[in-house]
Order: C-alpha cells, then sequence, then structure tokens
C-alpha cells in the first residue's frame, strides 16, 4: 500500500505548484500523471499570464478584477476574482525568482502586452511559449524538492471512506495493474475536457479525467455549459494561434479584405473578450464572408523583426501546418474548442464538499471566469489557487494529522474486476469510433451558437452515445502500454462531462459568455444570474442552482 499526506492528481501548472507549496510546508506529498510533468497541456499556453504589474501604462488590481468580472459576463463570483487579481503580482515575481525568463521592454521591466477585454496591458509573457517556459521552471522546482512523482499513472477511481476522501486507485501505465494509493488528502490538478469537440486546442489528453472523478465520487461539476472557443485556430487541425498575435497588432479580415471586428467591438476592435470575437468570425463565415470556412489573421503588417521577436512560434505553426509565412501572408483561422470555465465546484482555497477532496486550475470551478474567461488569467489560475490548495491542504494536515480514512482491500478488488471487464471484452465498439462521433455532435451542436431544439438533438445523441459505451470492444488484452484500455477509460469521462454540459445548456434560456443562443438572444439577469451544478444522481444528471458572489460590481451590459 503506497500512502502519502498530500497526493496530486495532475502534473501540469496548477499541481506542480500544488505540490510545491505542500512541500514547503513540510508535509509527504506525492504527485500522480498520467503523462511526463513536460508533456502536460500547460505547455501549450503561448501568450502570457496576466497580474497588473503596471510596467506599461497605469494598472492595478482592482482594474484586472473589474475586467475579469466583466469579462465573465457577472457570472463570475467576485471575491475569488479578486483574490486572483490581488494575490497575482507577488506570484508573478515568485516565478521569476524560481528561474522563469519573461520577454522584458527596453527600460528592464517585465514587458507586458494587451490582451482581449483587459482596460490595460498586464500580460507578462516569454515571446510566444509561456506555458512552455513555466512547466519546465516548476519541473525543475519539483525536481529540486524531491517531491515523488508517480508517472504513467492513469487514476480509475477516487475510494470516499465513511465520507472522507482517502485517496485514489490508479492504473500503472508503464508496468500494469492496479495500485491504491492512500492520502490524507486529494487535489485534482486534471485539467480540462476539450476533447470532447472536434476542432480542439486541447491536447489528446485532457479528457475530463479529474472531473468525471470527482462526479462520480459525489462532488458536483459547476457552470459545466460554457465551454470557450478560442477565436484563432488553425482550420486544419486546431492547432492555437496566441491571442499574443492580436495582441501586438495583428488584424482579423474576412474575404473582402475588411477589418470586420468593427461591426461588433468598434472600440477594442480585435482585443475584445473571445466569445465577442469567436462569435464575429462565425457569423462572417457563416454569411459568406469567410475564406473556405475560415477567416484570416493578418500580422503581414507588424513586419518580420517584430513576428521573428514576439512570435516566433506562431509563425512556425502557420509555417509547418498551414503552409503560410505570416510575415508575407495572413494565416487562415477559425474558432476551436479551447478551455472550459466549469468544473469541479470548489471553494477560493480549492476545497470540495468532500473532506480531504480538493481542485486547482481547469479542473476546477472557484469560479474566477464565469461564462468568459479572459486570456491570461488561465495561467494565473493555476499559480494562484495551485498555490492555494496545496497550502491548504498542508494545513489541515498539519491541523488534524491522520485523518483515519482507509482504501479497504475489497475496494480495489472491486476495481480489479471492473478494469479486467472492461480488458477482456472482445465484443462491442471500439472506443475511437464513439470518441469520434460525441467530437462531432458536440462541435455541430453545442458550439459557438446553440439553440434548445438542436441541444435536445444532441443530448439525445450523447446520451446514446453512453449507452453504447457500455460495451466497448478491446484490441490489445494486455497489460503493458495499454493504451486502448486507457483510451476507453478516457472516453467515459469524455460523455459523462458531455451529458453535464448539454443538459446544463438546455435550461439556461439565455445568451451569456460562451453560452450563445439564437433563440434566446439577450442575458436575463432576473432569471439565470446563477451557477448551474451538476450533481450525479444514480449515472444520471442532477441539475441545482446557488447565487453568484457579487461584492462590488453590479451586472452591466456589456460592450468593447
Amino acid at each position: 500500500m503506497i500512502r502519502h499526506d498530500v497526493v496530486v492528481l495532475g502534473a501540469g501548472l496548477a499541481g506542480m505548484r500544488a505540490a510545491i507549496e505542500a512541500k514547503r510546508a513540510g508535509v509527504d506529498v506525492a504527485v500522480i500523471s498520467k503523462l511526463h510533468p513536460t508533456r502536460s497541456h500547460s505547455g501549450a499556453a503561448e501568450g502570457g499570464i496576466n497580474a497588473a504589474l503596471g510596467n506599461a501604462t497605469e494598472d492595478s488590481p482592482e482594474s484586472h478584477a473589474f475586467d475579469t468580472v466583466k469579462g465573465s459576463d457577472y457570472l463570475g463570483d467576485q471575491d475569488a476574482i479578486e483574490i486572483m487579481c490581488r494575490e497575482a503580482p507577488d506570484d508573478i515575481y515568485e516565478l521569476e525568482h524560481m528561474g522563469a525568463i519573461f520577454t522584458r521592454s527596453a527600460d528592464g521591466k517585465l514587458a507586458q502586452r494587451p490582451f482581449g477585454a483587459a482596460g490595460a496591458p498586464r500580460t507578462i509573457y516569454s515571446a510566444d511559449i509561456t506555458g512552455h517556459v513555466l512547466i519546465h521552471v516548476l519541473y525543475e522546482q519539483l525536481i529540486k524538492y524531491d517531491i515523488k512523482v508517480y508517472e504513467e499513472f492513469f487514476a480509475t477511481k477516487l475510494v470516499i471512506d465513511e465520507g472522507q476522501c482517502a485517496g485514489l486507485i490508479a492504473w500503472d501505465t508503464q508496468k500494469g495493474g492496479l495500485h491504491a494509493i492512500e492520502a490524507n488528502h486529494v487535489i485534482l490538478a486534471t485539467g480540462g475536457v476539450g476533447r470532447m469537440y472536434y476542432g480542439t486546442t486541447n491536447a489528446y489528453a485532457c479528457t475530463g479525467d479529474g472531473m468525471s472523478l470527482a462526479w462520480n465520487a459525489g462532488v458536483p461539476l459547476k457552470d459545466m455549459e460554457f465551454m470557450q472557443f478560442h477565436p484563432t485556430t488553425l482550420k486544419s487541425n486546431g492547432v492555437l494561434i496566441t491571442e499574443g498575435c492580436r495582441g501586438e497588432g495583428g488584424y482579423l479580415r474576412n474575404k473582402d479584405g475588411e477589418r470586420f471586428m468593427k461591426h461588433d467591438a468598434p472600440n477594442a476592435m480585435e482585443l475584445a473578450s473571445r466569445d465577442v470575437v469567436s462569435r464575429a468570425e462565425w457569423r462572417e463565415i457563416a454569411d459568406g464572408r469567410g475564406v473556405d470556412g475560415c477567416v484570416l489573421l493578418d500580422l503581414t503588417h507588424l513586419g518580420w523583426k517584430k513576428i521573428k521577436s514576439r512570435l516566433p512560434g506562431s509563425r512556425e505553426l502557420a509555417m509547418d501546418y498551414a503552409g503560410v509565412d505570416p510575415i508575407e501572408q495572413p494565416i487562415p483561422v477559425r474558432p476551436g474548442a479551447h478551455y472550459h470555465m466549469g468544473g469541479v465546484d470548489c471553494d477560493v482555497w480549492g476545497e470540495t464538499i468532500v473532506p480531504g477532496l480538493w481542485a486547482a486550475g481547469e479542473v476546477a470551478c472557484v469560479s474566477v471566469h464565469g461564462a468568459n474567461r479572459l486570456g491570461g488569467n488561465s495561467l494565473m489560475e493555476t499559480i494562484v489557487f495551485g498555490r492555494r490548495a496545496g497550502q491548504a491542504a498542508a494545513e489541515r494536515v498539519h491541523a488534524q494529522g491522520d485523518t483515519g480514512a482507509r482504501i479497504e482491500p475489497a475496494a480495489l478488488a472491486d476495481e480489479d474486476r471492473r478494469i479486467a471487464g472492461i480488458l477482456n471484452n472482445s465484443e462491442g465498439e471500439r472506443p475511437g469510433v464513439i470518441r469520434e462521433e460525441l467530437a462531432k455532435t458536440m462541435y455541430d451542436k453545442a458550439g459557438v451558437y446553440r439553440t434548445g431544439d438542436v441541444l435536445t438533438e444532441c443530448q439525445d445523441k450523447v446520451h446514446e452515445l453512453r449507452e453504447r459505451a457500455r460495451n466497448l470492444r478491446i484490441d490489445d488484452h494486455g497489460s503493458v502500454f495499454n493504451t486502448d484500455l486507457t483510451t476507453a477509460l478516457e472516453l467515459h469521462s469524455l460523455l459523462e462531462c458531455a451529458d453535464c454540459l448539454v443538459t446544463s445548456a438546455i435550461p439556461r434560456t439565455e445568451s451569456r459568455g460562451a453560452h450563445s443562443r439564437l433563440d434566446y438572444t439577450v442575458r436575463d439577469d432576473d432569471h439565470w444570474l446563477k451557477h448551474t451544478l451538476n450533481w450525479n444522481d444514480g449515472g444520471q444528471v442532477r441539475l441545482d442552482y446557488r447565487p453568484v458572489t457579487i461584492t462590488k460590481h453590479q451586472p452591466l451590459a456589456r460592450s468593447y
């Protein structure tokens, strides 16, 4: 039996930051990850991380908070937003002291670029590979603190013992077999669920594992109807082209060369909030003003010097995957599923309703993003709330000691029988077939624009796919590096999260942030200024609601 004081599930920025903080507090901590830590999807973040340093123009945490509240379409909890924005500057300086090499301006200060819906340039960056830089910096810290990492372990179940999280059961992908890993506290940091959509910026590993684990352990998922579509992804494969391109002065054009954002955001133009820009692009494409199903991201006027120094990664991606050199030609882009604002319901310290279970990062819903996330806030969320969750869990260890919760041998035996049943099944459908149907269904029927009738069709299809997934055919019956098995397990997570998303979206009869309905085109604060809670009721989704926390900013109409 493996046992630690704190186990962090997930090794992206939120997970590693939580583990580092817990280890600093003097507790026995370990990280469990289905990937090598530096392969975590946090490394794909490009444009930057937000903090009100005021290095470019006057700025303040209060301004940052207001922009975030407004960007969330007033669904973000303002107490959580205020915490993130207030603590962000110190976290930036700590990352720099850890060794993060941020781009600097001519005066030697940390450079800050404009990002969408921000009242000041507050996005700190490392060219356009910010996530890549930060994930390697935190991995160095993980090694420095000699934190145990169970690499390529796939968590299959959270174990609850008399109402307390006792740890988890995980499959050893490298060697095969299940392991019970006990902990006084488990922190979920498994990232998002973008792979439920076709055309996504997310890595293949972003399958909602942590959300599914929590949902099946009795924790509600919150605001699952809100999936953000990033305005600039490559048509061919969904690869992200950073918002930093527009922050550095890039234009969006239709087939006639028109900067069409002047119709939707005459002041902010291309730097309006992401939901606004994605809807504008979708309209241009649908109305026949696109270019082969895309619009054009024009950087040619920026010049080779700025592109090579500030946006080298974006240029490389455009050349490799679109055959376009942005120094000379515009990049064809379209909206793609990017970030899930919903997730595991938790408080401002990451604690869930199940004692001993915590969450941080994209898997969690604190909620600082509400109905629409601002670019640059997700990386800061991972650092602020990863740190806070690690600190709080460690403090609980010191205060309470051993919780007494245990994983009984019977629990491991039951999970072993379940996994064996999947491994030994030679009949039914292949997981990849259902996964592809799900992704196309979600993109077509629960995408940038929605209607009640089409969402109902989507729900019916998801329910059909969940039923078909009860009988999956696994061709690889071995135990070592069995990707057939992990694909099947991931499929169930994707289907459960998709069910939560569409079931939440149908009754929300309004347009708010990323949830934009053609049959209910206005925001309805009288009826829908509230969070959606998705409970597991015998495997089905049961909805409940909770008020939004408002401290300073009463809801106003959004305009950019």
